[in-house]
Order: structure tokens, then C-alpha cells, then sequence
């Protein structure tokens, strides 16, 4: 076993050469981009959904408030936070 080590330890191993120049494997200016575009989109997304989300989450809530009227309950305090701890519910002024 230790000649079996000694043997791979004394064996050089070889460098690496590259026969294909580095401009030829890069994505370049192209990749670049088409990562960015990538990434933007994203983004844009990402923002569109959260708006969607937000938007039936308040038309949901509004909902519920038409048919508590209907129904003759009256909210207690239209200024209170939906959720306790919220505060981007209820008066409009944080909504985005």
C-alpha cells in the first residue's frame, strides 16, 4: 500500500494546457445581455406580482366589508389595521 502511495506522489501530473484561446469560450458581450435581460425581467416580474397579490388581497377585504354592510353589520372602526400589527391596511395612506 505505501509503494502504491509513493508511487502516485511521485507521479507528476500533467498541467493544463489549453489548446482553445479564452475569447473563443467566453459568452461575451452577447451573454452579457442576454444575462441582464434576464435578470430585468425578472425583476419586472417579480414587482408585477406583487402588486396582483396586494390588488386581491384589498379587493377581498373590500369585498368582505360590502357584504358585512349588506348583511347590517357596521365595522367597528374603518381605521383599524385588518390584521393586528398591520398597518398598510384600512386607511389607504400606505398603500402603494
Amino acid at each position: 500500500m505505501i509503494t502504491l502511495a509513493a508511487v502516485l506522489a511521485a507521479t507528476p501530473s500533467p498541467s493544463p494546457t489549453s489548446a482553445v484561446p479564452d475569447v473563443d469560450v467566453t459568452p461575451g458581450v452577447a451573454g452579457f445581455i442576454a444575462i441582464a435581460a434576464v435578470a430585468v425581467l425578472t425583476i419586472l416580474l417579480i414587482i408585477d406580482m406583487t402588486r396582483r397579490i396586494r390588488r386581491t388581497r384589498y379587493r377581498a377585504e373590500i369585498r368582505e366589508r360590502l357584504e358585512a354592510e349588506a348583511r347590517g353589520e357596521t365595522p367597528d372602526d374603518p381605521d383599524d389595521p385588518a390584521e393586528p400589527g398591520r398597518d398598510d391596511v384600512g386607511d389607504g395612506t400606505g398603500r402603494l
